[in-house]
């Protein structure tokens, strides 16, 4: 059963002492980047983590107060969780006043046999069965609780570890699935923030059970992590600076980029292109 003391205090510490550093990011986001329109069916989902348990319940709260008429469906993907650690996730939801429908999936066993990028196949394992489990009961958009620090630490492990700059987008159209959207209303929050709210709540949320998190090195996010933090102590501001490059990249200083139709463009054509007789073409032969 439901605990409707926590629930309540949960919504109210949203609105109070979270106003700042959750509350107000969280409607920043959803007004900027049009997550949540009239008409939208929303699907909420759900993993019994930290940050999906703060994301659903954001969505829940504002749903209730909104004079945006929109729906929310809560959903949860179980990728092979033993019975104790999907008990666990369970009762963080109860807690909370969530009850998603959980569906079954065999992603962690299927990725234990995956020797490169674990993770990477994982997410987007995830991902498609969320668009397809969504899409069949009338949602058109998904809602992750990625957040700031997940939005940051993505576009150092590109830069890092793949040699390329991609970010995370706050909201985006789906590839695969018709008519479906992927939005991230998180986008604003940081991560000590969601860890702030769930203590206060006095609820304990489940970490990822797969081998790669359960591992010593926990992966290359948690490089990452480690990173950002030790950088983050003389910089209060890197976070947010290594996010904001997503939305001021200097186009006059790339050397190629990929377009739209997944093209790399070199972008310094139009100054290495050989003029009649000056042999740039020799000089640059000669250079490599």
């Amino acid at each position: 059963m439901s605990q409707p003391g926590r629930m309540d205090t949960a919504e109210h510490l949203l609105t109070t002492r979270f106003r700042k550093t959750i509350w107000g990011p969280f409607l920043a986001a959803v007004s900027r980047y049009r997550m949540a329109q009239p008409g939208d069916r929303i699907a909420a989902c759900l993993s019994g983590g930290k940050d999906s348990l703060l994301m659903a319940k954001c969505l829940q709260t504002l749903q209730k107060y909104s004079e945006v008429p929109f729906g929310v469906t809560y959903l949860s993907m179980d990728p092979g969780y033993d019975g104790q650690r999907l008990a666990q996730a369970r009762a963080a939801w109860d807690a909370l006043g969530l009850a998603p429908e959980v569906f079954q999936t065999d992603i962690y066993s299927v990725v234990d046999t995956v020797k490169h990028s674990p993770c990477h196949v994982c997410a987007a394992m995830r991902r498609g069965h969320l668009y397809k489990q969504a899409q069949e009961r009338g949602c058109n958009k998904i809602s992750l609780g990625h957040h700031r620090d997940d939005a940051a630490e993505t576009i150092l492990l590109s830069i890092l570890y793949g040699g390329q700059f991609r970010a995370m987008p706050p909201r985006l159209k789906s590839d695969n699935y018709e008519g479906m959207q992927l939005i991230r209303p998180l986008y604003f929050v940081r991560e000590k923030a969601v860890k702030a709210w769930l203590d206060a709540c006095g609820v304990t949320a489940i970490t990822c059970a797969c081998r790669v998190t359960q591992s010593e090195r926990g992966g290359k996010r948690a490089e990452i992590k480690a990173l950002i933090a030790g950088l983050e102590r003389a910089h209060p501001d890197v976070v947010d600076n290594i996010v904001a490059s997503s939305r001021r990249v200097d186009l006059g200083t790339l050397l190629s980029y990929v377009g739209p139709d997944g093209q790399e463009r070199s972008a310094m054509d139009a100054l290495l292109a050989p003029r009649e007789g000056d042999g740039a073409r020799e000089q640059v032969d000669r250079m490599f």
